[in-house]
């Protein structure tokens, strides 16, 4: 009972709050850029922090050391909704690549795309889409912006990977930049499409960067989701679960 009232009253107070963040950010469609963009951070920050005393959540953040001085290409695992407010957070600088049909939300939508100017693609026109991260990317970059994409484009139950988009490495190696790589176990306590959210330690890990010009971007792509998915299998209990699991087959 305790895990669901603190649930409803996160999730009550998110829904709210999130819609008068977005209704802010559209009235300051006159203001600045950044205006927009630190409304943006500032409400992912807080309720961010609301985790822990709310639902009992804890935030830790490992690596800040590997990351580069220089923007880079930030490759994040999506297996929740809790990293992509969390990177908002801790990456104010950058920029998404997501969905278009995310932009044509009601208020929201249109919110992020005020706050954050994300690079909206269109996934089934494939290398063309491509194509428009590697471009669009590589402006944000040259403008001192990171780039946040998540490479298997939707978000997996722990245990569960697929291939890697090939644009995050096209971009990185396009543009001469690092990946940086970052695995979480935020689904172990934030389950996507779940209601609940319940009480431990999300560890968020960044890793080494990976130099995305030594090698084809699709090989780039395996060593960095090679380094995700072994962390993965050491933070995250339900990547351990499902491991014992088929062990036992």
């Amino acid at each position: 009972m305790a895990v669901f009232l603190r649930s409803l009253f996160y999730n009550v107070f998110g829904a709210i709050t999130s819609l008068i963040t977005s209704i802010i950010i559209l009235l300051l469609f006159w203001a600045p850029a950044r205006t927009r963009s630190n409304v943006c951070v500032y409400w992912c920050r807080m309720v961010m922090r609301l985790l822990e005393p709310v639902c009992g959540i804890k935030i830790v953040v490992e690596g800040r050391e590997n990351l580069p001085d220089t923007p880079s290409v930030l490759m994040i695992k999506h297996t929740s909704t809790m990293e992509a407010l969390w990177q908002v957070g801790e990456f104010p600088q950058a920029v998404w690549v997501l969905k278009q049909e995310v932009l044509l939300v009601p208020f929201i939508g249109w919110a992020i795309l005020l706050a954050s100017n994300p690079i909206g693609i269109n996934r089934k026109k494939g290398g063309s889409a491509v194509k428009q991260v590697i471009k669009k990317g590589g402006e944000r970059l040259a403008e001192g912006a990171w780039v946040t994409i998540f490479p298997e484009g939707t978000r997996l139950p722990p245990g569960q990977t697929r291939r890697y988009g090939v644009s995050g490495a096209a971009l990185a190696r396009d543009a001469n930049v690092p990946i940086v790589p970052i695995a979480h176990n935020a689904a172990d306590y934030w389950p996507r499409r779940s209601f609940r959210k319940y009480p431990g330690t999300v560890r968020f890990c960044i890793g080494p960067p990976v130099d995305a010009t030594r090698q084809e971007p699709k090989e780039t792509n395996l060593i960095v989701q090679d380094w995700i998915e072994s962390k993965m299998h050491e933070i995250s209990s339900g990547y351990q679960i499902l491991t014992r699991s088929s062990d036992d087959k």
